[in-house]
């Protein structure tokens, strides 16, 4: 969502809007909902991460309000013209997503001359400058993120878009020609609207969320102001909710000139990439993750086995830890920066397939272990595949993991040496295009992972 425009600032520092007629008309209309908008803050195009963004005008204390929002000015279908239609057919509108009624109503919003929201949806006059990889071509996707994931991540994203709309959205629209045109609102504006709500909206977290996981999570809301502030691990500002409004405030004290970051949370970079379209430049991004596929695990095992009998007890051990839900054909097994974020689940399929056949018989003639054990199993998992801790593990742990994170290294084009020497030269850097560099991000953050790990689990006979 990067920008090349930029816009001349007045000596006090702050925008001249009259360069950019759009934010100037939506900073009227943030006037007219009451909006409040701190003093010590300004927008501005330059000096910004990606396109628009918040800088400081002044220091600004910790706790400070950078602005509030009252919950009539946010985006969503209950404060649109289309909340009574959307509420009776709430239950022709239920999909997996969850988003089609948000969606009915930025179409509806978007596509309205006299929508109340135009102001602020004129700030993103055709989505071209979303550029998430699911505008890429599939070629491209390909040839810059095999092995990342996102490129297997994109097509499912087409193929539900496309079957939401056909399936869900279509029908209800011909059912309301009063509101919606399928020759206006087509499935091309319905993909770039999906594309706008996976980067710019909120969810509101639920009351006692951490206290129970399986409650369904709030919709998603589109909160003027608060997605003009672009993201960074190390943010400086984080969106508060309360009964009367939404309000970002300063979590640490901001210089002046400083850009004003909020977060979208603990996000990889091939999760911003698919989700938001951009990146963090390596290595900057302390939520980095990289995935190792548990069926990677399982060949590597096969591998190491050494006649028939060995790998039938192999699959009997694989079936069963399916069945425990421990592992899956699709599952993977994700590492940070740190070491294994799935431990629980890798310890466990690395002690299982490591078990020799009496224990593996006393193993199933348990089924698996008892709950206080399985508690000490999570401490020893977490302690045991930190990074620090792998180096101690056991010699055939080592050579698994070893094995798995080869075969990981091999999905990806190029390899990690080369990529490190684009990164590393400044004139080769320079002539990657913006998808380019955002790619190499991605998978340079995701390699030196599986890399670190394979040279941790490195041992004499690997």
């Amino acid at each position: 969502m990067a920008t090349d425009a930029k816009r001349p600032k007045r000596e006090d520092g702050s925008s001249d809007c009259s360069v950019d007629e759009s934010l100037s008309n939506f900073l009227l209309w943030c006037d007219e909902v009451n909006l409040n908008l701190s003093n010590k803050v300004y927008l501005s195009k330059e000096g910004t991460a990606a396109d628009y963004g918040m800088l400081a005008k002044e220091d600004i204390e910790e706790g400070h309000i950078l602005f509030s929002i009252p919950r009539d000015a946010v985006l969503h279908p209950g404060t649109s013209k289309t909340k009574k239609v959307l509420e009776e057919g709430r239950s022709c509108l239920e999909s997996p997503s969850g988003w089609v009624p948000l969606l009915l109503t930025l179409m509806y919003e978007y596509s309205s001359v006299e929508s109340h929201w135009k102001p602020y949806l004129s700030l993103w006059p055709d989505f071209r400058k979303l550029d998430h990889p699911m505008f890429w071509s599939k070629e491209e996707r390909e040839k810059l993120l095999k092995g990342t994931g996102v490129p297997e991540a994109v097509d499912t994203d087409l193929s539900n878009i496309q079957q939401e709309y056909n399936n869900t959205v279509l029908p209800f629209m011909r059912s309301h020609p009063e509101l919606w045109d399928p020759e206006h609102h087509t499935l091309e504006l319905y993909q770039s609207l999906v594309a706008f709500v996976m980067a710019y909206s909120f969810q509101e977290p639920n009351e006692g969320e951490d206290e129970d996981e399986d409650e369904d999570p709030n919709p998603p809301m589109m909160v003027p102001m608060a997605d003009m502030l672009n993201h960074v691990s190390n943010h400086n500002a984080n969106l508060e909710y309360t009964p009367e409004c939404l309000k970002m405030v300063a979590v640490r004290p901001i210089g002046k000139g400083e850009e004003i970051f909020n977060t979208y949370g603990q996000m990889a970079n091939w999760q911003l990439l698919h989700m938001y379209g951009f990146t963090e430049p390596f290595p900057t991004n302390t939520n980095d993750t990289a995935d190792v596929h548990m069926t990677a695990v399982y060949k590597a095992a096969v591998q190491a086995t050494q006649n028939e009998d060995e790998q039938c007890l192999l699959l009997d051990k694989w079936r069963m830890l399916c069945d425990m839900d421990v592992v899956g054909e699709k599952g993977v097994f994700v590492f940070g920066k740190n070491g294994s974020l799935t431990d629980t689940e890798l310890y466990m399929t690395l002690k299982v397939i490591c078990m020799s056949k009496e224990e593996f018989q006393e193993f199933q003639e348990n089924e698996g272990w008892e709950e206080d054990e399985g508690d000490e199993e999570d401490s020893r998992a977490a302690q045991a595949l930190s990074f620090e801790g792998i180096v101690t593990l056991a010699p055939e742990w080592k050579r698994l993991l070893h094995t798995a994170a080869g075969f990981t290294l091999s999905l990806y084009t190029e390899d990690v040496e080369s990529d490190l020497t684009v990164m590393e030269e400044p004139k080769a850097l320079a002539k990657l295009s913006h998808r380019e560099r955002r790619a190499l991000h991605v998978r340079l953050g995701q390699k030196s992972i599986i890399k670190k790990l394979q040279r941790l689990t490195q041992t004499s006979t690997a």
